[in-house]
């Protein structure tokens, strides 16, 4: 998963970078809110750690300007020190998803993060994904190329299905591979096996690879027209 921090606490910060980095998610970090609004807004997240006592912008700020303003629904985990009822109450209001009070412990953090996003995905993927002359059907997990049944194991209909509610973003191999595989022991072996089979699926009956390998960096959708319905 791709994480941001945006967390004024350099310890707090580095803790929590080193940690979900060690897991194989994709970790950034912003201190202090202006920074972390302009990494939110100009960036894809799967989800954002944030404090409420922030410089620059409080963090109740920055939540209401995300959902009202910039209307993202990207899950938001609020990490704070304000423990009282009515602090939970503002932090829901100003639109996040979940309240974690300081201090924590690291892997409850993850669990958090993880729940999140599973709830967020849940909430979108029943939408048919279209990426060009691309359509998947989460629900039935039938893909389609040019109106013809693309058959696909179920690790490589994960990989696509990313792919393609982010077509054109840069997936690096270790958020893949902790996307697909979770906690499973896997080797770069294993997921380039499976984006080899993924590219064969896709391309077998004609039309070109819409997977392109960014050399040092990971994977990326590359399909004009890309919408989703």
């Amino acid at each position: 998963m791709r994480i941001l921090i945006i967390e004024d606490d350099h310890v707090i910060a580095a803790n929590l970078y080193d940690y979900l980095e060690s897991r194989g998610h994709t970790v950034d970090a912003a201190m202090e809110g202006v920074m972390g609004l302009r990494m939110a807004v100009t960036q894809k997240w799967d989800v954002i750690l944030l404090d409420v006592s922030l410089p620059g912008m409080s963090g109740l700020d920055l939540c209401q300007k995300l959902r009202k303003e910039a209307g993202q629904d990207t899950p938001i985990l609020m990490v704070t020190a304000r423990d009282t009822l009515q602090d939970k109450l503002d932090g829901f209001a100003s639109g996040a998803d979940d309240y974690l009070v300081k201090p924590f412990a690291l892997r409850e953090v993850e669990a958090r993060v993880i729940a999140l996003v599973k709830r967020y995905r849940g909430r979108v993927t029943n939408s048919v994904l279209r990426v060009g002359d691309l359509v998947f059907h989460p629900e039935t997990l039938v893909v389609e190329r040019n109106g013809e049944v693309v058959k696909l194991p179920s690790k490589c209909l994960r990989i696509l299905e990313l792919m393609m509610q982010n077509p054109n973003r840069v997936f690096s191999r270790a958020e893949l591979q902790a996307a697909v595989w979770g906690e499973e022991q896997t080797d770069s072996d294993t997921l380039r096996t499976h984006i080899y089979m993924l590219r064969r699926a896709l391309t077998e009956r004609g039309g070109s690879d819409p997977i392109e390998n960014i050399r040092g960096k990971g994977y990326k959708l590359v399909m004009s027209n890309a919408h989703q319905a």
